[in-house]
């Protein structure tokens, strides 16, 4: 599964306080960088991630190159382990030396907790470049300056459409606007006699696969705060934007006929999805849905391109996120454990073979530059799009992922027709997301 989804939807900052942090030894807040290992030293480093199966083995082996450095380090790697896990352990006093999240929306909780020790001091001492990086992964594994976490690998998210079904419909050119991707949509929907969908031209259900708020956001110019750092949902043109092009959509369909034909359609994570099965001809998701279409659905054939825009202007623009790397409070081996993120984290090589394997953009600009990195035609799309200057990851806030759930039960309620008063729906929305930071003390 991938980032928006496998990651339990949990509000760290209410589970994880920086007293129930304190079970754990070693690595508090203001402690210097833990010492390297010698090169000869024999230690075995603890390593929590949430990939199973075939991503799990992949990654492993990306974890063994750390020993071509360290040969007498062990790596004990421990899959399945998502963010509840890794909360339990650090509360418990039983931690990994490193963990692997899924959840980006939780860093927040994780570096203003204390449950990741804070990284700038090996950065200090290591003269590490973060430049290396772009601004907006480095964004997303940090909070208020406080660095806790490093990347490994990205996700970047744009538009896939069934190449097959636009000839078909006369459709020379994916969607750039607004406008067009509406018009396209309807041409390429397909009805049964009884009005039922057949194929959806685009489906526009607000939380269903990757057609989240989240990641849409920044394609309509959305602003997630104010400049005074309240929730700006209300007083963001993008976010009325998105809502009202979305229930257009909606209403385009039927609201009833949507949740008919989406009731039918398969998990987003297995050979049924609906676009491997031609039942929609538009989409967002990300790149890591390549590697999927190829080996699930060769029968589909497709292409990659940015996602529409409201304004023309910001064409180009793309939400990111990905997996982060800590060493959480109560590591044992806090000095090694650095020494092997820091590895996955710059090691060009190590990046671009995981990469390869598992189909995600790399987090660094020599990896992406790399000749050894496997880009044809559909994933050049994401690379050019981590490239640029207009890639965008949600804002970090110390209440977990609980804004974006507030938004996304928004967002469906009001293009089902339930909330009749946008403005004054994103109002409340706004005051709810505030007042949870409120609590949070943070």
């Amino acid at each position: 599964m991938r980032k928006h989804t496998r990651a339990a939807l949990l509000c760290v900052a209410a589970a994880l306080t920086l007293t129930a942090c304190a079970a754990g030894k070693g690595g508090g807040a203001n402690s210097d960088a833990a010492a390297a290992p010698g090169k000869d030293d024999k230690l075995t480093l603890t390593v929590w991630s949430n990939y199973s199966d075939r991503e799990y083995e992949e990654v492993t082996k990306a974890l063994k190159t750390f020993n071509k450095k360290f040969p007498n380090i062990e790596i004990k790697h421990e899959g399945s382990q998502d963010d509840d896990k890794i909360t339990a352990g650090i509360r418990s006093g039983n931690t990994p030396d490193v963990a692997l999240s899924f959840t980006t929306d939780n860093i927040g909780s994780f570096c203003s907790t204390g449950a990741f020790q804070p990284l700038k001091p090996y950065l200090d001492r290591d003269k590490v470049d973060l430049n290396q990086i772009s601004p907006a992964v480095r964004d997303y594994t940090e909070y208020k300056g406080n660095r806790c976490a490093m990347p490994m690998l990205t996700d970047v998210y744009a538009m896939y459409y069934n190449t097959g079904m636009f000839s078909d419909a006369g459709i020379s050119a994916p969607p750039k606007t607004l406008d067009e991707l509406f018009e396209d949509a309807k041409k390429l929907t397909k009805k049964s006699a009884n009005g039922d969908i057949e194929v959806a031209g685009y489906l526009p259900t607000m939380g269903f696969y990757a057609n989240r708020p989240t990641i849409l956001a920044p394609n309509f110019g959305a602003e997630w705060a104010t400049a005074d750092g309240k929730s700006g949902l209300s007083t963001s043109p993008g976010f009325t934007e998105m809502m009202t092009f979305q229930k257009k959509l909606v209403d385009f369909y039927g609201f009833d006929q949507l949740e008919r034909f989406r009731a039918g359609l398969g998990q987003e994570y297995s050979a049924d999805h609906a676009f491997h099965q031609g039942k929609i001809a538009i989409m967002m998701d990300g790149e890591y849905r390549t590697a999927f279409l190829k080996a699930q659905a060769p029968q589909i054939k497709f292409n990659t391109a940015p996602f529409p825009t409201w304004k023309p202007a910001d064409y180009g623009t793309a939400f990111t996120t990905g997996t982060i790397m800590g060493i959480p409070k109560g590591a044992k081996n806090p000095g090694a454990a650095w020494e092997l993120i820091k590895h996955l984290s710059f090691d060009t090589d190590t990046i671009v073979d995981l990469s390869n394997a598992i189909k995600n953009v790399p987090s660094t600009k020599a990896a992406m530059d790399s000749p050894k990195l496997e880009v044809d035609e559909q994933f050049k799309t994401f690379i050019d799009l981590a490239k640029s200057d207009k890639l965008k990851g949600n804002p970090v806030t110390p209440i977990g992922d609980a804004h974006i759930k507030a938004v996304t039960d928004f967002a469906a309620e009001y293009t089902s027709g339930k909330v009749p008063d946008l403005a004054a729906g994103l109002k409340k929305v706004d005051q709810s997301i505030d007042d949870q930071i409120a609590k949070s003390g943070k």
